[in-house]
């Protein structure tokens, strides 16, 4: 089993999705979702961005992998997808691709151009892996993110660095003790709001590496 670990840039509660009872891996890292397999492990950490630099944001073990149409017209994820005009948790949906006649469709979502119509970067980027990584079994803990004490972090080797690492769970064991040890009453549980919730409303340009409002 592999553990893939990296930078969270941006923490809307869209990628990754933990509501619904189901953390879910739907849009951006494109690699690590072509990548991750079940029973792998995908950690996000914080960084200078956020304020939470070696605090983890999340952690789920992939327990499931679809393709974005089976995604989309699958009844258990259709709370998933995006209502722009609904509350925040709606509003930040990432269940916003399927196909139809071969050409890509995207949902208003926080990935769509700031008048709702699809934006064709972001489409590229995403579909570029036509792939949702989905989990049972995770953790949330957004701005309530915990420091990971240094020895462990140190144990792993990790680096605040961008992009993502990928180490053998034999190498990451000190880390997956500490979080399925210490945080075990947080499993499956969003402990706190994503840092970037109240902007909810908002968008991402993968162009412009921009958040828009």
């Amino acid at each position: 089993m592999a553990v893939y670990v990296y930078v969270v840039a941006r923490d809307f509660g869209f990628a990754p999705n933990p509501f619904h009872g189901v953390c879910t891996l739907a849009t951006c890292k494109p690699v690590v979702r072509r990548m991750a397999s079940e029973g792998d492990w995908v950690i996000g950490m914080g960084g200078g961005k956020l304020k939470a630099v070696n605090r983890c944001i999340f952690a789920m073990r992939v327990t499931e992998t679809l393709k974005f149409d089976e995604y989309w017209s699958d009844p258990r994820f259709r709370d998933k997808k995006p209502v722009r005009n609904g509350s925040r948790k709606m509003m930040l949906g990432d269940n916003i691709y399927h196909q139809r006649d071969g050409s890509w469709q995207q949902a208003n979502s926080h990935h769509s151009r700031t008048d709702g119509s699809p934006d064709a970067d972001n489409i590229k980027t995403d579909t570029g892996t036509d792939r949702v990584l989905i989990s049972d079994n995770f953790f949330y803990f957004g701005k309530a993110a915990p420091e990971i004490p240094e020895q462990v972090l140190n144990s792993v080797g990790y680096k605040n660095l961008r992009g993502h690492r990928v180490f053998l769970e034999d190498k990451c064991r000190e880390l997956l003790d500490w979080l399925t040890g210490s945080q075990s009453e947080h499993l499956n549980q969003i402990v706190d709001d994503p840092f970037q919730f109240h902007q909810s409303g908002a968008r991402y340009s993968v162009s412009a590496d921009k958040v828009l409002n």
